[in-house]
């Protein structure tokens, strides 16, 4: 079957024609996504989430402004890389949360370690909340500045202050011990 009349079923919503068609192109279209995601599953949801998108706005499609191929795997680029400037993508990408090591030091409390773990919890507990959340996203979780103040819903300036009120006061912790 031509792929003009493919396409032109397609867009009267004939399932068969879609059928078609994601076999056709599919495959390439995930491998295009996993190239900017590259996570495997993410890609193939974004790929699915893909052709339910051109099914649903298949009269969109306008020949005489490019390839049904071209128009497919610009709406599938355009969807990865919204996927990876969403909060969900980055959050996902971020590093476990403070709690999880302080966790893992208090169990490993028992154990010789050449960490002075009790003077390293002394210098969490020595700072104010404020300070707390700011370390942990800033260098647990890996945000940056504008995530933070977005997080913490504060001014960008405020972040920045805080950090470094927070990094001079661990400082003098460490010093002081």
């Amino acid at each position: 079957m031509q792929l003009d009349l493919l396409v032109e079923q397609f867009q009267k919503k004939d399932p068969t024609a879609f059928e078609k068609l994601h076999g056709m192109y599919a495959e390439n279209i995930c491998g295009v996504i996993n190239t900017i995601v590259k996570n495997e599953s993410i890609a193939q949801e974004i790929c699915q989430d893909v052709f339910i998108k051109i099914w649903n706005n298949s009269q969109n499609y306008n020949s005489s402004k490019g390839r049904f191929f071209t128009w497919i795997l610009n709406i599938a680029r355009n969807a990865a890389i919204d996927e990876i400037r969403s909060r969900s993508y980055k959050n996902e990408k971020k590093n476990l949360p403070a709690d999880y090591f302080v966790h893992i030091l208090e169990t490993k409390e028992d154990e010789t370690s050449p960490v002075d773990i009790k003077g390293l919890r002394a210098l969490v507990k020595n700072l104010k909340e404020k300070c707390v959340q700011i370390i942990e996203l800033l260098y647990f979780r890996g945000y940056t500045q504008k995530d933070a103040a977005d997080e913490l819903e504060i001014p960008i300036g405020t972040v920045k202050t805080r950090n470094r009120s927070c990094i001079s006061q661990l400082r003098e912790n460490m010093e002081s011990k």
